[in-house]
């Protein structure tokens, strides 16, 4: 990070010498956006990864329970109105975020700008005559017939422990990742076919072992 602009930079360095002796160095600052790309653009990698949230949270994991929110209570129908929206109605993405009853959704016809769907457009079938139908992408990961598969599996994470629970869950049909956020700020992140190769008792080491 250059100490003048502060932005990500390159400094080239050239010794100066003279009779076989360093008399000074000569530097050029280079600003990154004004160099041409020289390798290869960033691929975003497709293993397992789990990162650790905050510590504080961590702490008071077992301090905690899950509260039934009204997402929870009405956890199905969400569930089915989400595959609804993922496999007629054209979004990619979506982040189920059920301590907080919404979602965040993000549509193939508008993917720069994502939709705040409340706990009352979730539970609400008509929500899908908001969005036009729109076939499921040949591009898409994630093959139609598993999304359901997916989002159950996040509901039986949800309600697999009270103390380590599911606090959201995402999914990608594009790159196929399936993301995980618990109650003790935990997160993974994993392709959906790896994610659906584990039953819950294994979830439930995998978040013991996380906290």
């Amino acid at each position: 990070m250059s100490l003048r602009a502060h932005r990500p930079s390159i400094t080239a360095v050239q010794v100066i010498r003279r009779d076989d002796g360093i008399v000074g160095f000569l530097g050029a600052d280079f600003d990154l956006r004004d160099l041409p790309l020289t390798r290869k653009l960033y691929d975003e990698p497709h293993h397992w990864r789990q990162l650790k949230g905050d510590p504080a949270i961590r702490r008071n994991v077992f301090l905690q329970t899950r509260t039934e929110t009204e997402l929870d209570r009405h956890i199905r129908d969400v569930l089915a109105i989400m595959e609804e929206l993922i496999i007629d109605h054209g979004v990619f993405h979506c982040i189920l975020h059920f301590s907080s009853n919404r979602a965040t959704v993000w549509f193939v016809d508008d993917p720069y700008r994502y939709r705040l769907l409340d706990l009352d457009a979730l539970i609400d079938p008509d929500v899908c005559m908001a969005f036009g139908r729109t076939p499921y992408p040949d591009k898409a990961v994630v093959p139609a017939e598993r999304v359901r598969e997916i989002l159950n599996s996040f509901r039986e994470l949800r309600f697999a422990d009270e103390t380590i629970y599911l606090r959201s869950g995402s999914l990608n049909i594009f790159n196929g990742l399936v993301a995980l956020t618990f109650s003790c700020d935990g997160s993974h992140y994993l392709p959906y076919a790896e994610f659906l190769d584990h039953d819950m008792p294994f979830w439930s080491g995998i978040r013991g072992s996380s906290v």
